[in-house]
């Protein structure tokens, strides 16, 4: 499930800065904002730590029409893209 690849080309990800919302609301936010992409759209997700029990919770939600792609893992922070599979 956790790639190395870029977005698709000719589709721009969407960024998603969960740093901005509020942590109780976080999870549903990313799971509508994941719902609301069509295939071969991607979400560029940025956050203040690893997210690793959201990515089990969008594994288990999603299964393989989610690909997790992490562009950067820093101590204080990581981007990833989830792209919708198409």
């Amino acid at each position: 499930m956790h790639n190395c690849s870029s977005p698709l080309a000719g589709n721009p990800p969407y960024p998603f800065d969960a740093t901005r919302i509020a942590k109780r609301f976080r999870h549903a936010a990313i799971f509508g904002a994941l719902e609301a992409l069509g295939p071969g759209e991607t979400m560029r997700f940025r956050n203040d730590h690893d997210p690793i029990p959201l990515l089990q919770q969008i594994a288990s939600r999603y299964g393989n029409a989610v690909q997790v792609n992490y562009v950067s893992r820093e101590p204080d922070g990581v981007v990833i893209d989830f792209v919708i599979a198409g």
